[in-house]
C-alpha cells in the first residue's frame, strides 16, 4: 500500500503532509471534503456516497489516495484500471467509471484512469492537487502501466464557446492566450491533451465537453502514435 510524507509551506512555515491510501475509517471525512469542494447549487446526490467509497476500496484499494495536512484530511484522488484504445478514444465519464462506483475496474488494464480529484478550497494554495497527481504517476510506474488518463473539465469554455470550437479553445490555452483553471493545472502537472470528447460529463460551464489528458509512463515503450 502507498504512503509518503513531505513538507508543504504556508507563509514560509513548513507543515507536514501525508499521502496514503484511504480506508473505511476516512469515509465520513471524505464525504465532508466533497461537500466543501462542491457546495450548493452542486447537486448533493453527486457527492461520494459510502456505497461508492466501499466499492473503491474493494475493487482497487491501491488507486485510492488521500492527503493529510498537519493530521487533518483535506483532499483525495481516486482511480481505476481500464484498457484504452487510442484509435477509439470517445467515451463518457459515467461509462468508464461506472458512474463513480468503479465496478468497471480491470486488473489487467493498461491505463490508470482518474475518477476524481478534490482538495478543500482553503488548502489549494499549498499545491496538494499536484502532489496527489505526482503520487498517481508513481503508482502507474510501480504497476508498469502504459499511462495515466482522465477527462478534464473545460470550465472557462462557456466564456468563449461562441467564438471558438472546443479544439480551438484547447489550442488557445496551449498558446497561453486563455487560462483554464483545470486544463492549465493539469498541464502544470505534466498531462498532455489528446482528444476532445463531446457529452463527456454533465457540465454546463464546459458545454458538456471534456478533454482527455494523458501522462505516459516513461519506462514503458509502446509503438502507437496519436
Amino acid at each position: 500500500m502507498y504512503r509518503k510524507q513531505f513538507y508543504v509551506f504556508q507563509d514560509s512555515k513548513p507543515i507536514l503532509a501525508t499521502i496514503r491510501n484511504y480506508t473505511p475509517a476516512d469515509f465520513d471525512a471524505l464525504i465532508r471534503i466533497q461537500q466543501d469542494c462542491f457546495p450548493p447549487p452542486f447537486p448533493s446526490e453527486l457527492w461520494w456516497s459510502k456505497e461508492q467509497l466501499v466499492s473503491h476500496v474493494t475493487h482497487f484499494p491501491e488507486g485510492t489516495l488521500c492527503i493529510e495536512v498537519d493530521g487533518q484530511l483535506v483532499g483525495s484522488m481516486t482511480s481505476l484500471l481500464v484498457d484504452f484504445d487510442p484509435n477509439d478514444p470517445i467515451h463518457t465519464w459515467e461509462d468508464k467509471t461506472d458512474n463513480g462506483y468503479i465496478r468497471t475496474h480491470n486488473p489487467n488494464g493498461d491505463t490508470l484512469y482518474i475518477v476524481d480529484l478534490c482538495v478543500r478550497p482553503a488548502y489549494r494554495s499549498l499545491g496538494l492537487g499536484k502532489w496527489l497527481m505526482l503520487s498517481m504517476y508513481e503508482i502507474v510506474i510501480e504497476q508498469k502501466r502504459v499511462r495515466l488518463l482522465g477527462g478534464s473539465r473545460m470550465p472557462n469554455y462557456h466564456h468563449h464557446a461562441e467564438q471558438l470550437s472546443p479544439e480551438a479553445y484547447i489550442e488557445a490555452v496551449l498558446r497561453g492566450e486563455i487560462h483554464d483553471q483545470v486544463i492549465s493545472f493539469l498541464l502544470r502537472c505534466g498531462r498532455m491533451p489528446i482528444q476532445v470528447v463531446p457529452h463527456y460529463l454533465e457540465d454546463e460551464e464546459s458545454h458538456h465537453y471534456g478533454v482527455l489528458m494523458e501522462w505516459r509512463n516513461p519506462f514503458v515503450q509502446i509503438k502507437e502514435a496519436y
